[in-house]
């Protein structure tokens, strides 16, 4: 989700400007991709029963929605699980927009099942994420202990084949632990020599990392015992626009020290998601940080660990550009070709081998990248490539 930057000393701005990263503009794509279903949830869609919410969002209303929000939220999806039954775990991120405006925003996982061909997405239910067991060792938001967005900025979601779920935050940045139920089943796990802004163990220290730039995209290893966790922004003294994906064995419960550099078309992009297609691809997204007609890069890239070119950074392919779809079908109501012009695109999963699904984080409700001055929905769309992934099959358990 998008936020003001918390900027952290001039050595650190000093190094994020030394040199611009250009990435290689010659991996151009394997041909144009198709759009082939489409469905939407309204941005005004609340968890039935739930406590009010938004009172510290800002003076509304926000492209035409009140504030405060009668309920919680369905929105700000920022990580997919496909169940494999037609159904979708999807993420809610911190809520609206950074820790000091989102404490009344409980974090939860939404369990969803579109329906391409109604157009339409139902809201089956979902658990909150909580921490009963006084695993945090620093204060929590509510006595209850129940984890808010002001706890932790949650951005990424894997399930490991033990059914529990792996999920990366950005205010640590942390790796957390939880149950098939939402409850935290050890401490959070931070990334030695990195740290947030908001990173309760800074202690008067110097972030190395930009707000809002953590744990955005996560993948688990096809076999099952490592995650792959991406950071989103550039960590002080490293190139600007490398991003560090790190190595974390689940068997040990400790990162291998490996580490792989994902290299962004240019600085100030973001990437939305990252998953596994075999032992060393993964598909990620990568965007600008504009919204409707100002969007210009919003594309999923095949990077590639074993750097065949021996630059140091991941081989990147460009398999789909989000803002041009072939739409032959007029799906949604949209013209021949497709645009999924928001600024925040942050889940995606795989399908089959050359169909993936794609969803936005509507950043309810300050994002109106569909039509302007009104706030985003929740969208879904799959996406057929032009070729197959050859993806190993343990990539869609």
């Amino acid at each position: 989700m998008k936020r003001i930057s918390i900027m952290f000393g001039a050595l650190a701005l000093a190094a994020g400007l030394a040199t611009p990263a250009v990435a290689d503009s010659s991996h151009t794509a394997h041909g144009r991709a198709t759009l082939t279903g489409f469905a939407s949830l309204p941005a005004q869609t609340y968890v039935p029963g739930s406590l009010p919410s938004g009172a510290l969002a800002g003076p509304g209303p926000v492209n035409g929605v009140p504030v405060p929000f009668p309920g919680q939220p369905v929105q700000g999806f920022s990580g997919v699980i496909d169940n494999h039954d037609g159904t979708y775990n999807v993420l809610s991120d911190n809520g609206y927009g950074n820790k000091a405006n989102s404490a009344d925003f409980l974090l939860r996982v939404h369990h969803i099942k579109p329906d391409t061909r109604t157009g339409k997405v139902k809201v089956l239910g979902g658990f909150n994420l909580s921490d009963p067991d006084h695993k945090v060792p620093f204060a929590l938001t509510r006595s209850d202990r129940v984890l808010t967005g002001s706890d932790f900025d949650v951005e990424s979601i894997v399930r490991a084949f033990d059914g529990t779920y792996w999920i990366g935050d950005e205010f640590g940045p942390f790796l957390l632990h939880f149950s098939r139920t939402g409850k935290l089943l050890q401490a959070p796990i931070p990334l030695e020599g990195v740290k947030a802004p908001e990173n309760p163990y800074l202690n008067g220290g110097q972030p190395n990392l930009n707000s809002s730039k953590g744990y955005e995209g996560m993948a688990r290893g096809i076999d099952g015992h490592y995650l792959y966790p991406l950071l989103e922004g550039t960590v002080a003294g490293d190139t600007p626009g490398d991003l560090r994906m790190n190595q974390f064995d689940l068997r040990k419960g400790r990162y291998t020290g490996k580490r792989f550099i994902y290299r962004l078309e240019a600085p100030g992009n973001s990437i939305g998601d990252a998953i596994s297609i075999d032992d060393h691809r993964f598909l990620i997204i990568e965007r600008d940080n504009e919204q409707g007609d100002a969007a210009k890069l919003k594309r999923l890239y095949v990077a590639d660990t074993r750097d065949r070119d021996h630059d140091g950074v991941m081989d990147k392919t460009l398999v789909a550009d989000l803002l041009d779809l072939a739409n032959p079908k007029g799906l949604g109501g949209f013209g021949k070709t497709f645009r999924f012009p928001f600024q925040t695109i942050e889940d995606v999963t795989l399908l089959d081998d050359q169909t993936v699904a794609v969803l936005n984080d509507n950043n309810f409700p300050f994002s109106s990248g569909r039509t302007p001055g009104q706030a985003d929905n929740d969208e879904f769309i799959t996406v057929r490539l032009s070729q197959r992934l050859h993806a190993d099959r343990r990539a869609f358990l």
